[in-house]
């Protein structure tokens, strides 16, 4: 199974990533931090990210709560990450395969990361 564009069940799973705290993490976050977090979260939303992912527990992909535990907060991590989820693939997580998103542009991949990763505890 990948990730689709079958937003039927969006609305609950939105509701789940939107009352997340940007920022959560440890240290406060700049308020530039907290802008990108909120346009991440509202490309994600926008997105048909919310099929195979939540916030706080796995669905087809990792939460992304995982994704944020596992990753450094750091221009290398954001990078690779918004070109995994342009690309697209498999391995990382298990053998599920993620859907590439290739019309996603390099920026917007970039701001849904920051989201995420400013998810870390």
């Amino acid at each position: 199974m990948s990730c689709g564009n079958d937003n039927a069940d969006a609305s609950t799973t939105t509701n789940d990533a939107a009352t997340t705290t940007p920022g959560a993490a440890t240290e406060a976050p700049s308020a530039a931090a907290n802008a990108d977090a909120d346009k991440g979260l509202d490309l994600i939303a926008k997105s048909d990210c919310l099929t195979c992912h939540k916030v706080e527990e796995k669905l087809v992909g990792p939460a992304y709560r995982e994704v944020a535990n596992k990753y450094p907060n750091d221009a290398a991590s954001i990078d690779m990450l918004a070109s995994k989820i342009i690309s697209g693939g498999a391995g990382n997580w298990g053998q599920i395969a993620m859907t590439p998103h290739a019309d996603l542009s390099k920026e917007d991949a970039q701001t849904m990361v920051k989201y995420i990763l400013s998810l870390k505890q």
